[in-house]
């Protein structure tokens, strides 16, 4: 039930401030990428059948949340990013990738506008970057870019609405889509993802523990078994300085293929036209039998052969220990892989 910190020259050293709900009863703190809330309450696996009953929320406000205001947010954000954000229209979620000039993913960023602010969440580890090449990138245009996070706290719910006013604020996870004009690397029917109904609300920092309330809560574990059960990337554990977004079916979602020029859209758009990307995204059903399970960034083989790597473990209430994975494209489907004495099923989601 641990997730990758991702590349260590893209992690930078933060301050964690240990959410106020880690004080209620039976909560274990997290480590690594959720460092600063609670692991879980004392049973992960009810926890997760209270998420999939749509009864609990997770404390999520370790994420990062930064906004961009000024009149020219929406066109230039389009400019730069990777998703079409110019006509979003307020209270729409959606999300967009910044990517390098070679087209690898950098940063991922969940994007909802109010009408006069866009608020972008953002994995903590990579903030303070995403906001500084955001803000290197301004040059005339009438916006400003700000960090938020100590204003604002992340309240992850099992919902699939869109808020409207009155409510506060809150991006809603489509996927698996998908959104726009965007290609499909994975199944178009009957994919697991369409059975996680997620949302993430925008608190004010102070009203946290009000917000939540009474309504019982949910760990990180419990949320990232049933975002990896949805075959669901993450940047940073599902990525490396190497990743692009078809190797993770994350077009469906993220990419808009027919918008203007951006950085990386020249990757994005050679690997769509003229083959397959070189490695490719499996779900993997880990043998439970032993003591241990594989950590993220172990290696996964193909009897002799290095494929690939483990990238996010989480024991499922239903399903056990599963995994996401990424392995060379031509690395046979059928196979069961191995990581360390654990053997691993794959079920395909990228098509080799």
């Amino acid at each position: 039930m641990t997730s990758a910190p991702g590349d260590a020259a893209t992690q930078e050293r933060r301050a964690v401030v240990p959410s106020p709900l880690l004080g209620r009863p039976g909560a274990v703190a997290s480590s690594g990428a959720d460092e600063g809330v609670a692991a879980h309450y004392g049973d992960p696996h009810r926890e997760q059948r209270l998420l999939v009953e749509g009864l609990s929320v997770v404390d999520l406000s370790h994420l990062a949340v930064l906004t961009v205001t000024g009149p020219d947010r929406l066109s230039w954000l389009h400019s730069l990013t990777s998703q079409a954000l110019t006509d979003l229209a307020p209270r729409t979620s959606t999300e967009t990738l910044i990517l390098s000039p070679k087209g690898h993913i950098e940063h991922a960023l969940q994007v909802v506008d109010d009408g006069t602010t866009t608020w972008l969440v953002t994995e903590p580890g990579s903030a303070a970057a995403a906001r500084t090449w955001l803000d290197s990138m301004r040059f005339m245009l009438r916006v400003e870019v700000a960090d938020r996070t100590e204003d604002f706290a992340v309240v992850g719910e099992p919902v699939a609405r869109e808020s409207v006013e009155g409510e506060h604020l809150a991006w809603v996870d489509h996927w698996p889509g998908p959104i726009g004009d965007t290609a499909l690397y994975g199944p178009a029917e009957e994919h697991p993802g369409a059975d996680r109904p997620w949302r993430e609300v925008l608190v004010p920092r102070s009203e946290l523990t009000a917000y939540v309330g009474e309504r019982p809560l949910s760990g990180t574990w419990a949320a990232e078994a049933l975002r990896v059960a949805a075959w669901r990337p993450r940047v940073g554990a599902e990525t490396d300085h190497r990743t692009i977004a078809h190797e993770l079916d994350w077009l469906r979602t993220a990419v808009h293929l027919h918008k203007g020029c951006y950085r990386g859209q020249e990757t994005i758009a050679r690997v769509h036209n003229l083959g397959r990307p070189p490695r490719r995204l499996v779900f993997l059903h880990l043998d439970g039998s032993g003591h241990t399970l594989p950590e993220p960034g172990d290696e996964l083989r193909n009897g002799d052969k290095a494929v690939g790597r483990v990238t996010t473990v989480a024991r499922h209430y239903e399903d056990g220990p599963i995994a996401l994975g990424v392995v060379k494209r031509n690395t046979d489907p059928a196979a069961v892989l191995t990581s360390g004495p654990t053997s691993a099923a794959q079920t395909v989601i990228v098509a080799p």
